[in-house]
């Protein structure tokens, strides 16, 4: 059998041993593994609420927007996609991860899409600690419809990302309209735009206490949806700790991105997260990214603004400059309106 995995315990010992011979400078922000906390459990919120009386609708609203407000991270029930259609999704990926890796990193035709959609331990990584123990295809929601090779691949992927995008959209709206926003806003600004739909596997990894699943990162985009079945190595960063998420199989994820952090001038937060290795145990999750078109211009709804204007381009581009240079994402202080000297 050919081998499926990346090649990762070997991309990490070249830079360590880079690293040893000083010929890099180690500049990660973040020793590894940081302490964490007890497990928590996201506040879980019931969809069907919405369909129900004025009363029942309102309420649900205003827990939406609480769990927002107070984590940043919350949990739905209740939320349209069928547990099957979640399952089917999840053995669908299995059969692509179980691909051999030359397969999956060098062939253009394995899934009729790029081969740059295929990513594994992160390639801009400069230090042993940046690499994530992790493989995932990224692929632009508008490309899904593309992979005509796979057809159960496709057209189970194009049923959940057509469910995520319209819960992105209705949770978007919900949110910008405790905020005064108009209610298609972000429809407007989504609908035809770079929203992404992302399959994860995290192998089992012989050096857990050493490296992460998904080092420590905030999400460029206005909303994230992730389904994770069983056993999650999600870890959250609020009041500068570190706090494992118990996994729900019922419920979706989502989170704040760094975009509705600027449109909500930090009413809402885009909060810090990874995902920690396993030594023994692969798992998969799979993630919906709600973003706008490239010429959008992002700016904080509510005044006087925190940030300054800018557009979902120049942010892409500014992050790539500073991951290239660092392998750390900088975000959204790049764009403070006033540089403000923090305490030491």
């Amino acid at each position: 059998m050919a081998e499926i995995e990346p090649p990762l315990e070997e991309r990490y010992n070249e830079l360590k041993k880079e690293e040893l011979n000083g010929r890099r400078t180690i500049e990660a922000d973040e020793e590894v593994i940081e302490e964490c906390e007890e497990e928590i459990e996201l506040p879980v919120i019931d969809l069907g609420q919405l369909k129900k009386g004025n009363l029942e609708r309102e309420k649900c609203k205003k827990e939406i927007v609480e769990a927002a407000m107070n984590w940043g991270f919350f949990q739905v029930i209740n939320h349209g996609v069928a547990e099957k259609v979640l399952n089917a999704m999840i053995n669908e990926q299995k059969k692509v991860f179980n691909q051999p890796f030359v397969n999956k990193s060098l062939s253009t035709n394995f899934l009729n899409l790029p081969s740059t959609h295929y990513r594994w331990g992160n390639p801009v990584a400069i230090s042993s600690s940046q690499i994530s123990w992790s493989e995932a295809f990224h692929i632009p929601v508008l490309e899904v419809s593309t992979s005509h090779h796979h057809i159960t691949l496709r057209t189970t992927m194009e049923g959940v990302v057509k469910k995520l995008g319209s819960l992105a959209e209705k949770i978007s709206e919900i949110l910008g309209q405790s905020l005064g926003i108009k209610s298609n806003y972000f429809k407007e600004r989504c609908e035809k735009g770079k929203s992404s739909f992302r399959m994860n596997r995290y192998p089992p990894c012989p050096i857990a206490s050493q490296v992460y699943g998904l080092i420590p990162h905030t999400d460029t985009d206005y909303l994230t949806i992730l389904y994770q079945p069983q056993i999650s190595g999600l870890q959250l960063k609020k009041s500068a700790k570190w706090f494992p998420v118990k996994p729900n199989p019922r419920a979706l994820l989502l989170n704040i991105g760094d975009l509705f952090q600027v449109v909500s001038n930090d009413i809402f937060r885009s909060l810090k997260h990874r995902v920690v290795a396993s030594e023994g145990v692969e798992r998969y999750s799979f993630a919906y990214f709600y973003c706008p078109s490239d010429d959008v211009i992002i700016e904080s709804w509510l005044k006087p603004s925190i940030y300054k204007h800018f557009s979902y381009k120049e942010y892409r581009q500014q992050i790539e400059k500073d991951v290239e240079k660092t392998g750390n994402k900088v975000g959204l202080s790049r764009f403070f309106l006033h540089n403000i000297a923090l305490p030491h």
